[in-house]
């Protein structure tokens, strides 16, 4: 009897690939659509059902069952809880992160247990060793493993990433090869499981709106902002201040929460955007913990996807992690994740909640 794989399933092109990889190399694959939220997107359209559709064509087409399973409960209690209390606080959080950690890779991860599975896959561009150690994907462009740090080895020993070798290009290509009628449905984007929407309106749903006012560095009012939670920083886009100062575009430079005020200033090279030291929490390892209390790593970070490798040095602190960049960063921002690397392993990380020298930094020195 061949081994039984169950495969999370979006509709999309690069899990379908991974279902269709794994039946021709004669694994016992079954389809397993998660359906993780119940609401309509903004044009009144629920999403998951024109994915689900796709799923089962997918199935029929390469010859293997499937089925549908609802984690939305799990979802709202262990994921968007945790993401309205983060803006709530201010800070920009990344909900895929623990989505994969508390619904793809431990709900999912069980479910497929309880359908005889010795292991689960999904189209996620990562690798895994025989170790149980996490590696980038081979498309450098498509790379998840940012997304996947809070996972252990004991879950990654029971995964399969069967598109993690492949680059993009590559999956289109044999999904196309092989009529799957997905071949050339956009890449998912917007927050996980949610989708794409129009974000104010979306989070207006959930959270009090309380515009205020946008500051500059002189203290001088030059806007009003339609609330904190929808500003990061770095953000340049949709601040409606374009004609004041000197011409320059304006960015978010910080948030002053416990006066509602939005902190802007003019140049994308402003000083408030740059520091070298954040402190990070929820340390999370994949494996063995590199460090020890007080001990110092050497090694490479990611503060966002898509950002390439930084030089750093990370030293645990109790619970938190220093670290200290050894190149100036730009808009290190409080929710988001600091990845950590060695080569093409991924180590684990932390979410930043503070940055400590924002300011400081001027020419590439640290004052």
């Amino acid at each position: 009897m061949s081994e039984r794989i169950v495969v999370g399933m979006s509709g999309g092109v690069d899990s379908s690939v991974a279902a269709l990889l794994l039946k021709e190399q004669g694994y016992d694959v079954i389809g397993v659509f998660m359906k993780n939220w119940e609401e309509q997107d903004d044009n009144g359209v629920c999403t998951s059902e024109s994915d689900w559709r796709d799923v089962r064509e997918v199935c029929d087409l390469i010859g293997i069952p499937y089925y549908s399973v609802n984690f939305a409960k799990e979802y709202w209690d262990r994921v968007f809880s945790y993401f309205l209390d983060e803006y709530r606080a201010g800070h920009t959080p990344n909900p895929d992160v623990l989505c994969n950690r508390e619904i793809k890779f431990r709900a999912f991860l069980d479910f497929a247990m309880q359908l005889g599975a010795s292991r689960m896959a999904t189209g996620h561009f990562v690798q895994t060793n025989e170790n149980g150690e996490l590696l980038r994907g081979s498309d450098p462009n498509k790379d998840q493993s940012y997304f996947l740090y809070m996972l252990k080895q004991h879950q990654l020993k029971r995964a399969m990433f069967p598109v993690g070798h492949l680059t993009k290009a590559e999956v289109r290509r044999i999904a196309e090869e092989k009529g799957l009628p997905v071949s050339k449905k956009k890449d998912s984007t917007g927050v996980c499981f949610i989708g794409e929407r129009k974000f104010k309106q979306f989070l207006q749903t959930y959270l009090p709106a309380m515009p205020g006012d946008m500051v500059a560095p002189d203290g001088q009012v030059v806007g009003r902002h339609d609330g904190l939670m929808y500003y990061t920083l770095g953000q340049r886009r949709g601040l409606g201040i374009g004609g004041c100062g000197d011409g320059r575009s304006w960015f978010v430079i910080g948030k002053d929460l416990k006066n509602n005020k939005l902190l802007v200033a003019q140049g994308e090279d402003h000083p408030m955007l740059y520091s070298t030291c954040s402190l990070a929490g929820g340390v999370t390892w994949i494996g063995e913990a590199p460090i020890q209390e007080g001990e110092t790593l050497r090694c490479t970070a990611k503060f966002r996807y898509r950002q390439g490798d930084q030089p750093v040095e990370a030293t645990l602190q109790g619970d938190k992690l220093h670290i200290r960049s050894l190149v100036p960063q730009r808009a290190v921002t409080p929710g988001q994740s600091a990845v950590l690397y060695c080569g093409d392993v991924c180590l684990g990380g932390a979410v930043v909640e503070k940055v400590l020298d924002a300011g400081k930094v001027t020419n590439g020195i640290v004052e």
